[in-house]
């Protein structure tokens, strides 16, 4: 049977502090009160009856204008309460194929349904379990967590970035997640200590929102870097030099940091792996007892007097 819409006073309907959806920004709500306000509300909202209320389930933007509307009556569908790990679960399936949700707020809620089910159950959930309760996968969980084991500062940071409209947004949460797995990295290389690793990250995050570093993954250029310092191709001296200056130049930027370290092993490296792949098809091709074709006998041609030409470099 299809579910029974009723009419409530908005004003008797609380939001659902369980709801994962923390940022409501005035551009979005200015447009569907608009909308509202034009053609009503043409989808009820879900509510469960608490007390002498009701609580939400969905449609906090809906409700959120109805209010601000003066609306006497909206449209819900009346749910039964549910127990709060169950409110949290259902927050999250109710909404999870919303592409409009903010990362770190969502991260904040999945962690209160982490501590609801080990309340629960005397134990932490595994990944796997905490993907099915929020209908989310695993990876969407761990990266999630990430966030979760940011600092403090970061975390409120970029909760008041997220409050701003997305025009003026400058800082984004993979900004700070592709920081901080550089600046980890580079510890564990003992390229830098605890401190300067914040530093590092600090820093990185100041460029990213002053424009001097404009692509969001180029963080990933001193994972390259660290990975050198550990194979012994980067002195360590040479990757505390361009780290320093990093932290300490105001417009010295990934790229250079890349180009004055790293940048010529990382691609002879790969010039190295490449060459490697061209031996291992000569040689297969070799086994096979192919004859070599005119095209193929000439490529190899040139790639013998161009190998020639670079081992004659002085």
């Amino acid at each position: 049977m299809a579910d029974t819409v009723t009419l409530l006073d908005p004003r008797k309907i609380k939001r659902n502090t369980d709801n994962p959806r923390l940022i409501f920004r005035k551009s979005d709500l200015d447009a569907l009160q608009k909308s509202i306000s034009d053609q009503g509300i043409l989808v009820p909202l879900t509510v469960f009856k608490e007390g002498s209320g009701f609580r939400l389930l969905d449609g906090e933007r809906r409700w959120r204008c109805a209010t601000k509307l003066g609306m006497s009556h909206v449209p819900v569908i009346l749910q039964p309460k549910p127990a709060r790990l169950q409110n949290i679960m259902m927050m999250f399936a109710i909404h999870h194929a919303r592409t409009d949700w903010d990362p770190l707020p969502t991260a904040l809620k999945l962690q209160d349904l982490e501590k609801e089910f080990t309340k629960r159950n005397g134990r932490r959930p595994t990944e796997t379990e905490l993907a099915g309760l929020s209908s989310m996968t695993r990876g969407e969980v761990r990266r999630l967590k990430k966030l979760l084991a940011l600092p403090e500062d970061y975390r409120k940071e970029l909760l008041d970035e997220l409050n701003k409209p997305k025009s003026e947004q400058l800082l984004t949460v993979d900004h700070v997640l592709e920081a901080t797995a550089a600046a980890s990295l580079l510890r564990k290389r003992d390229v830098v200590d605890a401190h300067t690793e914040d530093r590092l990250r600090r820093a990185i995050v100041h460029k990213f929102r002053t424009g001097v570093i404009k692509n969001t993954v180029a963080p990933r250029k001193l994972a390259k870097l660290a990975r050198a310092v550990q194979r012994k191709e980067v002195p360590l001296a040479t990757a505390k030099k361009v780290i320093a200056e990093l932290i300490e130049s105001p417009n010295y930027d990934i790229d250079e940091a890349f180009r004055d370290s790293v940048e010529k092993i990382d691609f002879e490296h790969t010039l190295e792996q490449q060459v490697k792949r061209l031996i291992s098809g000569l040689e297969e091709h070799s086994r096979r007892r192919y004859k070599p074709s005119e095209s193929l006998v000439e490529t190899l041609r040139q790639l013998v007097t161009t190998v020639n030409t670079v081992v004659a470099r002085p």
